[in-house]
């Protein structure tokens, strides 16, 4: 007989549940148990097993070598034996069940008209929405899916890449009335900006432009740290910001406030690269087929609109140089005819000498 012959798998999950959640208040609030009978699952897991898997005190559960072995191990066999249960269901049943989804906050208008267009499709799935712009654990927090932006830190995570955009100076009308057009990137210097993210990125922009990379310093007012709040701080007026080219066009496309339609593109031939966009999900033997159909879904709408943006900035950006190569070319032709016209004066004189010599 061993240890694991009559074993409860409500007390493996009261268990997991407790260390997960932190206490056996919160456990007990999740299972919708009194916290007295948590307290005694665990117990009897401990009774089954020979051994202490808990260190309990009034502010504090800590736990055992042998707790900490037997918690991993366990939920990674509950997260195994829950896939199994939706395997089956999926196999079973029409597509249905919860999925947890979470996002940045900037692009709410278009993030809702997507999920709406799903939900017509799969009435019976409900999606769980958290717009956060914190990196939530995907894992530890339960997410089924993530839209993010920037590298794939944690390789345990699979991600399926979109595509990346480009970020470029704007601001408002008001603002360029009231302190000027900057005509080159050593002008930035002298604005104010709507800074965004974290010091080492926020303090110096590095744009890069027909020369190259090229560095200025900054300086502003406002620090944020959400894209939508931005658009609007720049829209008032406050100072220059840096906002991705494809996400103005995603607030058009999700019922953009009309703020952000009057935003003046400022140095077009000066940008930065953007971070990478990916749908991200954690890695697991079964995915249930409503994630799999809602990551689907989501790449095939957002991966055209990306490549749409990149492909009408590159066009915008060679239609202004062609503009620029015919404005001065045709300046060239003027100051040739101009001094054509001032060497046929200078030579005239000359020549009606010449006449009355003769």
């Amino acid at each position: 007989m061993t240890a694991t012959d009559g074993l409860d798998l409500n007390q493996v999950t009261a268990f997991v549940r407790v260390m997960e959640s932190g206490s056996f208040t919160a456990a007990a609030r999740e299972l919708g148990l009194p916290k007295s009978s948590v307290s005694r699952r665990v117990s009897a897991l401990e009774t089954a097993l020979r051994v202490r898997l808990l260190q309990r005190s009034t502010r504090q559960l800590v736990l055992t070598e042998a707790g900490r072995l037997y918690f991993e191990r366990a939920r990674a066999a509950l997260r195994g034996l829950s896939d199994a249960n939706v395997a089956v269901t999926d196999l079973s049943h029409e597509i249905a069940g919860p999925i947890r989804f979470t996002a940045g906050g900037d692009n709410t208008g278009l993030t809702a008209n997507l999920l709406a267009e799903f939900l017509t499709r799969y009435p019976k799935i409900q999606i769980d929405v958290v717009l956060t712009p914190r990196r939530v654990d995907l894992v530890a927090e339960g997410f089924d899916l993530a839209l993010r932006a920037g590298p794939l830190v944690d390789s345990a995570l699979i991600a399926r890449r979109l595509g990346r955009t480009e970020l470029g100076l704007f601001a408002s009308p008001a603002y360029l009335r009231k302190a000027g057009r900057p005509k080159n990137v050593a002008d930035l210097a002298k604005h104010r900006f709507v800074l965004f993210g974290e010091p080492h990125e926020r303090e110096r922009l590095r744009l890069t432009g027909p020369d190259g990379e090229e560095s200025v310093k900054v300086q502003g007012p406002l620090v944020v740290h959400d894209m939508a709040f931005a658009v609007d701080a720049i829209a008032t007026g406050i100072g220059i910001g840096l906002v991705p080219d494809m996400y103005l066009g995603w607030l058009i496309k999700g019922g953009m406030r009309s703020g952000g339609r009057d935003l003046v593109r400022l140095l077009p031939d000066h940008g930065v690269v953007g971070s990478e966009l990916s749908l991200v999900s954690p890695s697991t033997a079964y995915e249930p087929t409503r994630v799999g159909l809602l990551r689907d879904f989501l790449a095939d709408r957002l991966r055209p609109m990306i490549q749409a943006c990149t492909l009408a900035l590159e066009a915008e950006k060679a239609a202004r140089r062609k503009a620029e190569e015919r404005a001065s070319k045709q300046a060239s032709e003027r100051a040739g005819k101009r001094g054509e016209r001032k060497t046929s004066r200078a030579a005239r004189p000359r020549s009606d000498q010449a006449l009355a010599t003769t």
